[in-house]
């Protein structure tokens, strides 16, 4: 593994940390404070996105993408991740790569227009009553005259307040396994507007304000079978095969947003004077800014390898695992201590510490949690030797 960037990346590390720069950050204290990203502003600066060629940058270049590798793309994505998440998210909006899953007809009618900025996708997955345990979920598909009728309720659903259409996932049967029964699940695109499908206001959330939640109502909600994404009671297959690489991106923007705190306390550390002497001598703050390099370098290249060895076919679940578990847990660890070496000012909000502090506690339980991660990396472990 060659660890230099190309000129190429080097390129696109510097465009996209100049948008975010530039064009996000100024924009941070108003959606922090408000809570709301103005619809004006993210028609604004998706237009400058979409200018700069860094809107859709995920997806492959044959359908209007950057057609990044998939090491490069998480270069980006860690640019991305040092401003505001709703900022970046929505105004610099990556669609869902699943979406490359859909039919000629599908990519025409929900895949182009998000990569234009037309339109934007939200993924529905999570229920009040499974969240990890996907095969758990109960709301259900039934097939009936030709169409399927969905019931049931999804919550925590990022962005749907402004999803023009759902990729909701839903339990269309049950089959047999050595654990006993367990759900299918099939896949449909599910249009706003659609009647029986509801998008009502979620939770208020500490992290990440100004990106919302939503909670998805379907009663009976017919679908037509054109609007099956995959194949009927092949949910978890087409999930699999197109969203393994959303943890790299959650361990990415992680590693921005603490590579952003961390210089936040190395310069604090070299201005902020105390007992005649710069704060960063005392040992006490200067053995802080060392751990919190050592662990972000380590974060960054568990990330890096498996970004590396997804493009080579040879990452495994463990890798991932390893990078997100890591990622979001020096994350957290690095905005506590820059919080701690910049005192009482630190939890002002005229830093962005606080906010990244805030911001750190949903990484390490969306996209699979802390926990889950560590099953994963322990599963291997032992399946290796038999256990």
């Amino acid at each position: 593994m060659d660890f230099g960037l190309t000129e190429e990346q080097q390129l696109i590390v510097d465009t996209t940390r100049a948008f975010v720069e530039n064009e996000l950050y100024p924009h941070e204290q108003e959606v922090e404070r408000t809570g709301h990203l103005r619809m004006d502003l993210v028609k604004e600066l998706q237009a400058k996105a979409i200018t700069a060629g860094l809107y859709a940058a995920n997806m492959p270049a044959e359908v209007g993408g950057a057609g990044l590798d998939t090491l490069t793309w998480l270069l980006y994505e860690k640019e991305l991740g040092r401003a505001n998440y709703a900022l970046h998210w929505t105004c610099v909006a990556r669609p869902s790569n699943i979406l490359l899953a859909g039919t000629p007809e599908q990519r025409e009618k929900y895949l182009f227009p998000c990569i234009r900025g037309e339109k934007w996708d939200c993924l529905a997955m999570t229920e009040p009553g499974a969240g990890s345990d996907l095969r758990g979920m109960k709301a259900s598909a039934v097939e009936k005259g030709g169409d399927w009728v969905l019931n049931g309720t999804k919550h925590f659903i990022s962005h749907a307040d402004i999803a023009d259409f759902a990729i909701c996932f839903m339990a269309s049967g049950e089959e047999d396994s050595s654990r006993g029964k367990r759900k299918k699940i099939t896949a449909f695109f599910v249009d706003k507007g659609t009647p029986g499908f509801t998008v009502r206001d979620g939770y208020r959330n500490v992290s990440h304000r100004g990106y919302t939640n939503a909670v998805l109502e379907f009663d009976d909600c017919r679908i037509p079978k054109e609007q099956i994404l995959g194949e009927v009671h092949k949910g978890f297959e087409v999930a699999n095969s197109w969203l393994g690489a959303t943890r790299l991106q959650v361990a990415s923007t992680c590693l921005g947003r603490a590579e952003r705190a961390l210089q936040h306390a190395i310069d604090y550390a070299a201005q902020r004077e105390q007992f005649g002497q710069q704060i960063g001598k005392f040992q006490g703050v200067s053995f802080k800014l060392a751990d919190m390099a050592m662990e972000l370098k380590a974060a960054e290249l568990l990330t890096r390898e498996a970004g590396w060895k997804y493009d080579q076919g040879t990452v495994t679940d463990q890798d991932m695992a390893m990078a997100k578990l890591k990622a979001t847990e020096v994350l957290a660890f690095i905005a506590d201590e820059a919080i701690q070496i910049h005192g009482g000012m630190g939890l002002m909000d005229d830093l962005p510490l606080e906010r990244i502090w805030r911001d750190a506690r949903v990484e390490r339980i969306w996209e699979g949690t802390s926990e889950i991660q560590r099953h994963i990396i322990s599963r291997a472990l032992l399946r290796a030797v038999g256990g």
